[in-house]
């Protein structure tokens, strides 16, 4: 029997992405984000959820889209995210998430490093899910640049 494991499945543009299940907290909806001076320019400011401050990363601008207006769709995607050897709080903003799916380890690809339109570092691998393919998140790559951990309330790390 092959291990499968569990992601959610989000979209961003018109591409299906996946992150771990391990890693997610809880979903919201969209709400107003205040900004943080001096921030990059994929960090949107941050959002408080009962009385925890977590930094809002917009996944569009870290992957090199365009930003778009939320729609009714947009969620926040509150994730335990490991950043430079720690694990932190960080939300995710996404065009629309789906479900939660189970992915087959033995066919799940690594990323091809063919020059894509992803930065290969960012992603773990690509899963298949019937005739979709889904790019499964690297979190800890993808956040291994950023000083985002300056922008963090200490109330939203993990212990």
């Amino acid at each position: 029997m092959a291990d499968t494991a569990q992601y959610l499945t989000l979209g961003i543009d018109q591409e299906l992405f996946g992150i771990d299940i391990r890693n997610v907290r809880e979903i919201l909806d969209m709400r107003p984000i205040s900004k943080l001076p001096h921030a990059p320019d994929f960090l949107l400011g941050m959002i408080d959820v009962r009385g925890a401050g977590y930094p809002i990363v917009d996944l569009r601008t870290k992957l090199g889209l365009p930003r778009a207006e939320p729609t009714d769709a947009t969620r926040i995607i509150i994730l335990d995210v490991p950043v430079n050897g720690r694990t932190m709080g960080v939300g995710f903003v996404a065009d629309r998430v789906f479900e939660v799916t189970g992915l087959d380890q033995d066919l799940t690809e690594p990323a091809p490093d063919v020059g894509g339109r992803w930065k290969s570092a960012y992603i773990a691998g690509i899963g298949r899910k019937s005739e979709a393919f889904i790019v499964i998140f690297d979190l800890a790559q993808l956040m291994a640049s950023d000083a985002i951990a300056e922008f963090a309330d200490p109330q939203s790390q993990a212990a």
